[in-house]
């Protein structure tokens, strides 16, 4: 097997449709993963019309073995896995990347010197410091020299820093401006709890806050570099999730729900029909 050139060994390489759909201007969603580790789970999402899934390792008791099971299942399925690692170390970084991984949301990033952490590890040279390593589920296990290897993976791994903090909504310029960040994820939930109005997400603040991220956004977004903005935390109010996307053309990723969520409303709502019946046998 032989490459003789960039284009001959970018044949390997597995797309990615959430950085498609981004790049297309097109609302891209993913259903976030915190308790279910089996497989099957990854083709109801696919079955249920996702681009995505969120492995969220901040969240959930998931390990790096089932994460990169997860990975590599969802890009035979066609679907981006994205990892939210727990910290912001090259030790979650590059080796849920190295398992299949292509997009890496890292949380809590509060200033420009903390995004640049987050682009050292996810990045290969010269825009990161990411370690080489062999054959990856990405490209399909194929034997693809670094030299080519290297900038194709960059091309197709998503970078998604999280703005939670009122101190990161205050340097969002400066993190905006960090060469290889693509995506600024508002963390509503964090966000509006280190605002003090836990919870009100209709607060004109948290608006205010999507205006803000979108314009640092907008600033950078020159010279073919593009920098997005998403969604965290407002899947229960998909109408703020139209309004401020339809406000901000460059808000085009949403968190959309989560499998512990969605199981938890589904028991509830059979155990409720069941407890209606049983109730109107009782009464007959």
């Amino acid at each position: 097997m032989s490459f003789p050139t960039i284009e001959s060994a970018k044949k390997f390489a597995v797309s990615n449709p959430l950085k498609e759909k981004i790049n297309a201007g097109v609302l891209a969603h993913a259903l976030s993963i915190k308790i279910v580790s089996s497989v099957e789970v990854l083709g109801f999402a696919k079955a249920a019309g996702y681009d995505a899934v969120l492995i969220d390792l901040e969240h959930s008791p998931f390990g790096l073995e089932t994460t990169n099971q997860l990975s590599c299942a969802a890009l035979n399925l066609g679907l981006t896995p994205i990892v939210r690692v727990p910290a912001n170390t090259s030790d979650w970084i590059s080796r849920t990347l190295d398992g299949g991984a292509q997009a890496i949301i890292v949380p809590h990033v509060n200033s420009a010197a903390e995004a640049a952490n987050v682009v050292r590890y996810a990045r290969f040279a010269p825009l990161g410091e990411r370690s080489a390593t062999g054959t990856m589920p990405m490209l399909r296990y194929a034997n693809v020299p670094a030299k080519f290897a290297n900038p194709i993976c960059n091309n197709l791994v998503i970078v998604i820093c999280m703005i939670e903090t009122v101190r990161a909504l205050d340097d969002v310029d400066s993190i905006a401006a960090v060469e290889g960040v693509d995506v600024l994820l508002i963390g509503c939930g964090d966000l509006t709890s280190d605002m003090g109005i836990p919870g009100d997400m209709g607060n004109p603040r948290v608006e205010e806050a999507f205006d803000r991220v979108s314009a640092a956004a907008k600033k950078v977004s020159v010279n073919g570099r593009k920098v997005s903005v998403g969604f965290g935390g407002l899947h229960n109010r998909l109408d703020l999730v139209e309004k401020f996307a339809k406000k901000n053309d460059n808000a085009r990723f949403v968190m959309a729900g989560a499998d512990n969520t969605f199981l938890l409303q589904a028991i509830v709502d059979g155990g409720s029909a069941i407890q209606k019946v049983e109730a109107s046998i009782k009464n007959a």
